[in-house]
């Protein structure tokens, strides 16, 4: 069994899409969720499914304090689940190949730091794209330059809206990201 532990910053609408996907396969488990915001709606999903979700402030994730947790709950991959922090050097080097990420366009258009949710789909509808998609990703020390796992694209509609852009990269995020975490791990 390998333990997955997914972190988050936002709503949490992915990791609770992962963890019932998974709700019934025992080669999976989610033993907890980290959060770099105190306030982020993932801390109330994660009690209506059953699992302890934590909050940890950006030094102590480079002070070592977040790796040591994770050590000591023998995590063996990270998932990042609309996580907006950059992750650290020193839980890249204990986890190398098994941190995954999942961004919201088809990198390497659209990445890169400040290019996030709504941010990014601003931005393709500005930039007048005709397709969008997903992108899963390693992670590396660079925002979202890590080797490309797998991408799915959208059409995007002259006519369409950010919010009619994210509305179909959700879809596409609900519909692969848990079975592509299934095959990495």
């Amino acid at each position: 069994m390998k333990n997955i532990a997914l972190f988050a910053s936002g709503s949490g609408s992915n990791v609770e899409n992962i963890i019932r996907y998974f709700r019934d396969d025992t080669n999976f488990n989610f033993p907890l969720i980290i959060s770099n915001k105190q306030d982020a709606y993932v801390h109330e999903r994660a009690k209506k499914l059953g699992v302890p979700s934590f909050f940890y402030k950006k030094e102590r994730f480079e002070n070592g304090e977040v790796l040591a947790f994770l050590l000591k709950n023998q995590i063996d991959f990270i998932v990042l689940a609309g996580f907006l922090l950059k992750v650290p050097h020193n839980i890249i080097q204990a986890y190398p190949d098994k941190i995954i990420n999942i961004h919201p366009a088809l990198l390497p258009k659209f990445g890169g730091k400040g290019m996030f949710g709504s941010h990014v789909h601003e931005a393709v509808v500005a930039n007048k794209e005709t397709e969008s998609g997903i992108t899963i990703h390693y992670v590396n020390e660079n925002y979202d330059e890590g080797q490309i796992v797998f991408q799915a694209k959208c059409e995007v509609l002259p006519a369409d809206t950010a919010e009619d852009v994210a509305a179909k990269v959700h879809e596409l995020e609900y519909r692969y990201f848990p079975e592509i975490i299934g095959k990495i791990v």
